[in-house]
């Protein structure tokens, strides 16, 4: 009996030919209005992954952005768990917790998990230990889940 990792290569009776992967992000993601960049990566003591303006496009036809956004990942191959991508994001920002939460009063404060598969009947799952970023920073846990 053939098995399948998707409930589409199920109906359609053929998946691609390509080996399993999982992966997996998590970014503090700083975004409003005329945020200081400066004042944001001088505080954290940390150099943003990626900026940009309200305004500015991705491509030349995307639509603007509608906010500025300061962002922060850690520099961690995809494949590693998800906590571990967790857990590097708070080492390198727990020292600022109180700015961060008092940042909140002016702008979005959170922090965006990913996890990417290509098999729809796998999962994910991030240990209490690595729970205490959001509980401190008082955000919620927002996980984005792609199967391709």
């Amino acid at each position: 009996m053939k098995s399948f990792r998707t409930l589409r290569g199920f109906v359609e009776s053929t998946e691609p030919d390509e080996p399993n992967y999982f992966a997996y992000s998590a970014s503090l993601r700083i975004f409003g209005d005329a945020l200081d960049f400066d004042e944001i990566t001088r505080t954290l003591r940390v150099e943003p992954t990626a900026t940009h303006r309200k305004g500015d496009r991705k491509g030349q036809r995307s639509p603007p952005y509608k906010h500025d956004m300061w962002t922060l990942s850690p520099n961690l191959p995809e494949e590693r768990p998800l906590a571990e991508h967790v857990d590097a994001l708070w080492v390198a920002i727990r020292h600022c917790e109180d700015y961060l939460r008092q940042l909140k009063t002016v702008a979005t404060v959170d922090v965006f998990l990913g996890y990417r598969s290509n098999i729809d009947t796998a999962g994910v799952e991030i240990p209490h230990r690595s729970l205490e970023m959001f509980v401190r920073l008082e955000i919620p846990l927002g996980l984005s889940i792609i199967i391709a």
